[in-house]
């Protein structure tokens, strides 16, 4: 299995870049709230049984489809303080212990780009950092100040580059075939 780690900070386009890679290869898409949402129901966001439950339901589903002979996934990823240093070196681990390999994809913007997206109306779907003061208080307070992810394949700008232009230049840089639904 090839597992598409795609990162940056919020609001950069990660989950739209990611869906628009999963129609051009149908790799299923696993994406960093479908965790988060579900353990916000009980528990609060960055507290210890939050932290390690979340990693567990990431490392659990990437070891699980790697072993079902799953062809790719996407995962899409905010670097911030409450994930635990081990994550990344466990969810490659998880990746190749079961034969596959991770791919690193960065997404960036500028700051001010990320705060005029911070209040996309598409963002409140799966409960999405909304406030821009929410997220000053958040960069001011270094929740982003994290250690550097494995070197990626490709870095994307996508202040001026569509979804679904950034999602073909990752297919081109990764070598990802074309999904026969995709076409």
């Amino acid at each position: 299995m090839r597992l598409i780690f795609i990162h940056g900070m919020p609001a950069t386009g990660k989950l739209t870049v990611a869906r628009e890679l999963t129609s051009l290869t149908g790799y299923k898409l696993f994406h960093n709230h479908l965790a988060v949402d579900l353990l916000l129901t009980v528990f609060e966001f960055g507290s210890a049984p939050f932290v390690e439950l979340r990693e567990v339901i990431w490392l659990s589903v990437f070891s699980h489809a790697a072993l079902r002979d799953t062809p790719g996934l996407i995962f899409t990823f905010a670097p911030e303080k409450t994930v635990r240093a081990q994550f990344i070196p466990n969810a490659v681990s998880a990746v190749a212990n079961a034969g596959g390999t991770v791919d690193f994809v960065e997404l960036t913007c500028p700051l001010a780009e990320i705060r005029r997206r911070m209040t996309n109306l598409s963002r409140g779907e799966h409960g999405k950092l909304t406030s821009i003061s929410k997220f000053e208080q958040l960069l001011a307070d270094g929740a982003f100040d994290v250690p550097a992810l494995p070197k990626p394949a490709i870095t994307i700008d996508t202040t001026e580059c569509s979804p679904r232009r950034a999602a073909l230049r990752i297919q081109k840089v990764l070598g990802l075939q074309n999904s026969p639904v995709g076409k």
